[in-house]
């Protein structure tokens, strides 16, 4: 009989933190390690490079792209270091090397830097993840600051713009971009109006790059799940509403980003999907109206 993995269910403990979110505060923990994920060598002697790389989604990413057999280099900003850490060791027990990026996607010369110093540890470059992210609820339009509105922006899309431009130079033929888009792109939040907004627009970034790349054999694809457990939402939502965050999903719970993960081997493997690209591909816990 096939093993099952029990995961936490809502109601999850009251909690706030200050941004960007410390994932080694958060109870219960965001389950990252997959044990029921068993490699199969889909990314050996590849090098990837994971924007937000040091907890959530992002740390998920890079364990399973390690276990595939690549080597990942990631971000993280300064208040992370504490999780990045932890994501490196996750990385080396894996038995691939880990490289740990301390920058900001919102600055396109940082970004550049970012690649620069990943093709020169690593000696080239074969997938880009884009999964670094600003949320931040507000009640109503009024609420929300032009300040706000230009981070979430330049955080959410610029810097997948800025790191996809300075990967492209290093990506050959047979290489993988994957976006992390969200279900509030395809049916909007009425507490997200900015973060939703960038996320559409990482959806159509997704398909129209697709149709750019194509004949230079380079596949883009984007995940676009419903609530994951991560740092994003306990550093932005009320302590209340962080209890019930994913309770009404149909499976009356929010994803661990370890059952996120593999979609995005999926999408980086050309032995899955070599013939896949443009996709927005939703995970979204029993949700079936989305897509």
């Amino acid at each position: 009989m096939a093993k099952k993995v029990k995961q936490p269910k809502s109601p999850l403990p009251a909690q706030h933190q200050r941004k960007p979110g410390i994932e080694a505060k958060l109870k219960p923990r965001p389950r990252y390690e997959a044990p029921l994920y068993t490699g199969a060598g889909k990314l050996k002697e590849k090098v990837a490079l994971i924007t937000g790389g040091d907890s959530g989604i992002g740390r998920a990413v890079a364990v399973l792209f390690a276990r595939e057999g690549a080597d990942v280099a990631f971000t993280y900003l300064k208040q992370e270091k504490r999780d990045a850490d932890e994501t490196k060791r996750a990385i080396e027990s894996e038995g691939q090397k880990a490289y740990p990026l301390s920058g900001d996607v919102r600055d396109p010369k940082v970004c550049k830097a970012l690649v620069a110093q990943t093709v020169k540890k690593f000696g080239k470059l074969d997938i880009l993840v884009n999964n670094a992210a600003f949320q931040q609820h507000q009640e109503t339009l009024e609420d929300v600051t032009e300040e706000q509105w230009d981070r979430t922006f330049k955080t959410n899309i610029y810097g997948y713009f800025y790191m996809t431009k300075a990967a492209l130079p290093h990506l050959e033929e047979g290489s993988a971009i994957v976006n992390t888009g969200s279900i509030t792109g395809l049916e909007g939040s009425k507490e997200l109006l900015d973060y939703a907004s960038t996320k559409g627009a990482i959806h159509a970034f997704t398909k129209s790059l697709a149709q750019n790349l194509v004949e230079r054999g380079i596949r883009v694809n984007c995940v676009a799940p419903g609530p994951v457990w991560t740092p994003l939402n306990p550093a932005d939502q009320k302590p209340e509403d962080v209890a019930q965050f994913g309770a009404d999903t149909p499976m009356k719970r929010p994803a661990q980003p370890e059952e996120i993960a593999p979609a995005y081997v999926y999408f980086a493997s050309e032995a899955d999907s070599s013939y896949v690209t443009g996709e927005v591909l939703t995970l979204l816990e029993g949700e079936t109206t989305a897509a």
